[in-house]
């Protein structure tokens, strides 16, 4: 969740650019800044998570791109986007980790330590 500075922010000087699939929502300042770069931010929908930025907003937050790249015809071997889940009950755990039972399959004897 956003917090109060943030969202008092957002009402009073944030102009909602769109949305994502998670329903996060991107903002921009509504007047032009003098000076400087035009302020842009997300509240998030739920978690704060940066990596639940989508890759097409997040080119437009990191001034990669003017506009989103929402209109941009996704390519067949693209994916959907999936948040990092490190840390999480949903994280990645390798065969042998202790958490995944700590137990993994021999050595084959097919490693030879390097001698110097």
């Amino acid at each position: 969740m956003a917090t109060l500075g943030t969202l008092l922010f957002t009402w009073a000087k944030g102009k909602l650019v769109g949305t994502d699939a998670e329903g996060n929502r991107y903002y921009t300042e509504r007047s032009e800044a003098k000076g400087r770069r035009t302020k842009r931010w997300v509240i998030y929908n739920g978690k704060v998570d940066a990596s639940r930025v989508a890759p097409e907003w997040h080119a437009w937050l990191h001034y990669t791109a003017d506009k989103p790249l929402t209109d941009v015809a996704r390519q067949p071997w693209q994916q959907p986007h999936q948040p990092n889940k490190t840390g999480s009950a949903g994280a990645y755990l390798p065969p042998g980790h202790d958490l995944a039972g700590g137990k993994r399959d021999r050595a084959t004897g097919d490693y030879e330590a390097w001698q110097p």
